[in-house]
């Protein structure tokens, strides 16, 4: 990922920082422009952005693009809004290459341990499918070939934030920043030093990298776990075994828009080692924390597109 910095205007710029609860998670844009009633409305239209792709790809909303794959997709083709057919296509994507590691089909083990909400109208589903079954049609028209259910949560968020940043873009904003809960975008001169939480102490900020441009999103399971039948579980789920992560670690991913950085976080803590060639192939670096028990830090294992077959580890109190 390159690292670009734009140059400086000779006058001052006008900046705004606004927050709204979104997409399950405080989301947080702030942009620079040459005025400030400019700034305002650019970061109105970016807000509009990430509340558009909420509405289309929320599961918990009964009446969802994804609420009516999940109701009515088996029995019928369903036809998307371009923002869902956009994400889908790029899910299938990072799906095929990861060899199924990555998978919008986990739902049903989602709802099972609590993290997602039941449906009453959402048919019994058969056990046996996977993304391959996601079957996608023209005319933006999707079909489930198994009876499933899918949630793109594990996507969607990190779209929703390049929709934002490029709503701030076409504003002709200087620079600017969006955060959905870890998942990050910023654009312009505006560098920013990238903390991370101590997977098994996580008020504790760890710095790992400075970020001048492009995208960061982070994954851990450290505030999302809870109890199942007697042991902690998080929302992170291995496709192939469906069973939930182990808590201890955290993981963020660099990429140049935030949908792969997004994606790609399920993917290595899935399998970190097999994730390494995929990391490679999407240009993308990965960072992942682990308790370290001898020193009580972290061992941070880090890989770039520099040098892809290699985990560098180094350990941080």
């Amino acid at each position: 990922m390159n690292a670009l910095t734009a140059s400086r205007p000779t006058h001052a710029l006008a900046e705004c920082v606004r927050a709204r609860p979104l997409l399950g998670t405080l989301v947080e844009i702030a942009a620079s422009g040459e005025h400030v009633d400019a700034v305002q409305l650019a970061i109105s239209d970016a807000f509009d952005e990430v509340e558009r792709v909420h509405q289309l790809m929320s599961y918990q909303s009964a009446d969802s693009d994804i609420s009516r794959i999940n109701r009515d997709g088996f029995e019928q083709a369903v036809t998307v809004a371009s923002d869902t057919w956009l994400v889908l296509e790029a899910a299938g994507r990072f799906s095929a290459a990861s060899e199924g590691l990555f998978d919008i089909t986990v739902a049903p083990t989602l709802t099972k341990l609590g993290f997602l909400p039941r449906h009453a109208g959402f048919p019994r589903i058969s056990g046996q499918g996977n993304w391959q079954h996601v079957v996608l049609l023209p005319d933006r028209r999707v079909q489930l070939a198994r009876r499933l259910r899918i949630d793109v949560s594990g996507i969607a968020k990190g779209y929703a934030v390049d929709r934002a940043v490029a709503a701030l873009q076409r504003a002709g904003m200087h620079s600017g920043r969006v955060n959905a809960g870890g998942d990050l975008r910023i654009f312009g001169d505006s560098a920013q030093i990238i903390h991370v939480r101590h997977p098994a102490v996580p008020t504790q900020l760890l710095p790992i990298v400075e970020l001048m441009q492009g995208a960061v999103a982070t994954s851990a399971g450290y505030y999302a776990q809870r109890r199942y039948q007697g042991r902690l579980v998080t929302p992170l789920i291995h496709p192939h075994t469906r069973i939930a992560a182990d808590v201890q670690r955290s993981v963020s991913i660099f990429a140049e828009d935030c949908m792969t950085a997004d994606a790609l976080t399920k993917v290595v803590h899935a399998d970190p080692v097999r994730a390494v060639a995929m990391l490679a192939q999407f240009d993308a670096r990965a960072v992942m924390l682990e308790p370290d028990a001898a020193t009580g830090g972290c061992r941070v294992f880090d890989t770039s597109h520099l040098q892809p077959a290699i985990w560098r580890t180094r350990v941080i109190s």
